[in-house]
């Protein structure tokens, strides 16, 4: 029933720091949080941390002194109230419960008084057995004497001062339900800021991170760009003395990587440029070999048949190769106005040996500023791989898209798997190691010519089978 102390005024195994560091790792979820995340969560945190330290304060010192006046008040007013009774002890008076009932103190919740060993008390509720015994010795002891209660789930305070003469002790009982209203308030409050101080921390995190991080996001944007081969993408740092010599080395770096790549494509393309004279004089010879074939002994004609195909695999490697060395070394675009859709026709049949083309009507007579050769080379490519290694090309189309012109080859071939579809447009990328058809060329090619006119190609699943690729050429080129 009572709690507090009255208060008297007057006189086995131990883990490594290892296994710990261990255990608190595997105990941690793992940090999917980026840079600008953890700059967000640390402001959050530490705006946290600020609120939690200050509320706690100010509530500690608001509630500290509201408890001290309030004991000093209930102090001041118990000892006035003690001089009335005081007053009519002395002069004899034998109605004591009138003279408790008509103190003056207008805030206290019970009057008692122990007078001669005879307890009197003015609430039924708030009697001589509510009051803690040690609170009790100290007052009829002769000192005064505070202490915190809690009756029926009501905090009160007890204030008890002697009577003079030894007589006993004069008690007055206060209760805090104001004060605990008042801490309540004050809490919420407290609480109120700060989550609002929290979550201004989370926006200025938020905030700082995005000004603060700015640079790095150009450094993705231009690291990427690099990635995709845009080697001519430089980093600009200029007024910002902390990312200079970051972006000075950055971009130095890749000034060199820019002129190796342009070395080696150069030495392709010199390299393809010198094969071709020998290769033309090797094919030329090959072919007077092959009119004259019905000469040949009978051992010999298996012979020249599989070095006639190892030369026109080699002419295909020389020829793709110096294509692919030409966008390397920054071979330049060349646009004209071409009408797209008989361009692929043209170049679709041709390279079908029989017409496979269909034209949707709507883009029939659509034209577009390209690069003639590079895109007739994208459609030769992608119909001579449905040919070759597709099992037969069994449809081209042109049809518009979203936002794009869509050139569509589709195959009768197995089609390509899904985790091998990122990479056959990789460089010497084949089907299968028994594969002896082709150079792993053709569709890198097709890519670049496709990323120089700002459009992307795509594989797909046709459906009933078969690969399916789609070129989008943006229609914004037209």
């Amino acid at each position: 029933m009572t709690s507090g102390a009255p208060s008297g005024r007057g006189t086995s195994g131990r883990a490594t720091p290892g296994a710990r560091a261990q255990a608190l790792r595997r105990a941690l979820p793992a940090r999917r949080f980026g840079v600008r995340g953890r700059v967000t969560l640390g402001f959050g945190l530490l705006a946290l941390g600020l609120s939690a330290l200050l509320s706690g304060l100010a509530w500690t010192l608001v509630t500290r002194t509201m408890v001290s006046q309030t004991e000093q008040t209930a102090l001041v007013e118990t000892s006035l109230d003690r001089g009335e009774v005081e007053t009519a002890l002395s002069t004899g008076s034998a109605d004591l419960p009138a003279v408790l009932e008509g103190v003056p103190g207008t805030d206290s919740a019970a009057v008692l008084a122990q007078v001669d060993g005879r307890w009197y008390a003015t609430s039924p509720s708030l009697g001589p057995a509510s009051l803690p015994t040690a609170l009790v010795s100290l007052v009829t002891g002769g000192q005064e004497a505070t202490q915190r209660i809690r009756v029926d789930g009501t905090l009160h305070l007890v204030v008890g001062l002697p009577l003079s003469g030894g007589r006993g002790g004069y008690f007055e009982v206060y209760s805090l339900d104001e004060m605990q209203r008042t801490a309540r308030a004050l809490s919420l409050g407290l609480v109120a800021a700060a989550v609002v101080t929290v979550l201004i921390g989370l926006g200025v995190g938020r905030f700082a991170s995005r000004l603060a991080l700015r640079p790095l996001t150009e450094l993705n944007r231009v690291a990427a760009d690099v990635a995709s081969g845009r080697l001519s993408a430089r980093l600009d740092a200029e007024g910002d003395p902390d990312l200079e010599e970051l972006a000075g080395s950055f971009n130095r770096t890749v000034e060199d990587l820019q002129r190796h790549v342009i070395a080696d494509a150069r030495f392709a393309v010199d390299v393809s440029h010198e094969l071709r004279t020998p290769m033309t004089t090797m094919l030329n010879s090959m072919q007077v070999i092959q009119n004259r074939r019905a000469q040949l002994p009978e051992s010999v004609r298996e012979p020249v048949d599989l070095l006639a195909d190892e030369l026109e695999r080699f002419r295909a490697l020389v020829v793709d190769l110096l294509e692919i060395s030409r966008h390397d070394a920054g071979d330049q675009v060349v646009r004209e106005t071409v009408r797209v859709g008989d361009l692929v026709r043209r170049a679709a049949d041709t390279a079908a040996g029989r017409a496979v083309t269909e034209v949707d009507p709507s883009v029939s007579a659509l034209t577009m500023e390209v690069d003639k050769r590079r895109l007739e080379r994208v459609v030769a490519n992608l119909v001579g791989n449905a040919e070759t290694h597709g099992g037969g090309c069994t449809a081209v189309r042109v049809e518009p898209g979203p936002h794009a012109l869509r050139v569509v080859v589709e195959d009768d071939g197995p089609g390509i798997a899904v985790e091998r579809r990122s990479r056959v447009f990789e460089r010497f990328a084949r089907g299968g190691s028994n594969e002896r058809t082709g150079v792993g060329l053709g569709l890198a090619i097709v890519q670049r010519h496709v990323a120089l006119h700002e459009g992307q190609v795509l594989v797909e699943e046709r459906p009933g089978g078969g690969a399916r690729f789609v070129v989008e050429l943006p229609t914004s080129a037209s």
